[in-house]
């Protein structure tokens, strides 16, 4: 084969391997959750608590654990943040809210535990909530004072409740429907579990969740469901797709200049003087580099896995989850729309906390596993 073949082959070999370790086992119950989400619980009553009259805990509480409530990516929370910071949102649970939403966007966070390993998955889903509170708290230190003296001149009204009260049902019910949807997610994801009692779990699982939506849920809703859940797959999934077989082109032609000629690892082994301890230095390059980096949502997964060779042990822990941290918060396109939406100053010191926190982050965890 030429050298071409074998390049697209490695793409397609990378591909393939994704597909069936990762997608009916956790992408799809993760796209069903998310689509839930978005169609069955209202972002107004998330985006409420931001206003100026709302108390801090509860502020900095919502907005740095809405991204596993809104689920969307760094691109999409954009307009939602320019949103809710020219209704009246203080700079502080406004950044956090920035921070948190593509940072621990449900999907990004299942994908990390399942395909990199359940210790940095908890600890990318705490390292993101604390730091989205701190980078707030920092940000209302530095600029209250500056916000409260203009805030009277630019308020609008606050946001809008849009409660739907055509459907009512017991808050219980609500509950057990996405602890059900959940628990199909943990179940069919484990590998603790045997094949028979995994697919008979699912079954009866799959069962209450169908009576749920059945007696409970109208079909306006179940059709709202469905529609968020493809809306989902189909941005996403397709450039994840051809962003795990690019991964796979790239490590192919990396392997021609790697040691061990080998693609899997091959990127990782030229990176790994760079990657392969959790100094300051690497910690702090991982975070640049995320931070210039536009990763798509769930991209940022593989870009360590493969790409860097986490998943090989030539990536350390500690670059791995600065990179996860910086990442899916910042790139350059999104830096200039913030930039333009509260001004270059603000925008400068939020982009320097969020590289600064990542790097600190990823040196005391890369400190605390070796």
């Amino acid at each position: 084969m030429d050298a071409v073949t074998i390049i697209l082959k490695a793409g397609v070999d990378t591909l393939m391997e994704y597909l069936s370790l990762h997608v009916l086992t956790c992408l799809v119950p993760a796209f069903f959750i998310a689509g839930a989400i978005a169609a069955l619980l209202s972002k107004e009553v998330v985006l409420k608590y931001f206003g100026a009259e709302a108390k801090k805990w509860l502020s900095y509480s919502v907005a740095s654990c809405s991204g596993t409530i809104l689920a969307v990516c760094s691109c999409t929370v954009l307009p939602m943040f320019a949103g809710i910071y020219r209704r009246g949102a203080g700079i502080g649970p406004a950044t956090a809210f920035l921070y948190s939403v593509p940072a621990i966007n449900l999907l990004a966070i299942v994908l990390t535990a399942r395909v990199l390993g359940l210790g940095i998955g908890i600890a990318r889903a705490i390292s993101a909530v604390l730091l989205a509170v701190v980078i707030g708290l920092s940000m209302a230190t530095l600029f209250e004072r500056e916000e409260k003296k203009v805030g009277a001149k630019h308020k609008a009204p606050e946001v809008a409740v849009l409660d739907n009260t055509e459907v009512e049902r017991p808050w219980y019910i609500s509950l057990l429907f996405f602890v059900l949807l959940v628990a199909i997610l943990l179940v069919g994801a484990s590998g603790l579990i045997s094949g028979v009692t995994k697919l008979t779990a699912i079954y009866f699982m799959t069962i209450g969740v169908a009576i749920i939506l059945i007696f409970y849920y109208s079909r306006d809703e179940v059709k709202e469901w469905g529609q968020e859940t493809w809306w989902l797959a189909k941005r996403i999934f397709p450039i994840l797709l051809a962003g795990v077989f690019v991964i796979g082109l790239i490590g192919s032609f990396a392997a021609i200049y790697a040691p061990s000629h080998d693609p899997q690892i091959a990127v990782g082994e030229l990176m790994k003087p760079y990657f392969g301890n959790n100094s300051f230095f690497s910690c702090f390059l991982s975070s640049i580099i995320g931070a210039i980096l536009y990763m798509p949502t769930l991209l940022e997964v593989p870009i360590v896995g493969n790409l860097f060779g986490f998943t090989t042990g030539q990536m350390a822990a500690g670059p791995a989850l600065s990179l996860l941290l910086a990442g899916p918060s910042l790139s350059f396109p999104c830096m200039v729309v913030i930039w333009r939406t509260i001004g270059w100053k603000k925008a400068s010191v939020y982009i320097v906390l969020v590289v600064l926190f990542s790097t600190v982050t990823g040196m005391i965890y890369g400190g605390i596993v070796g």
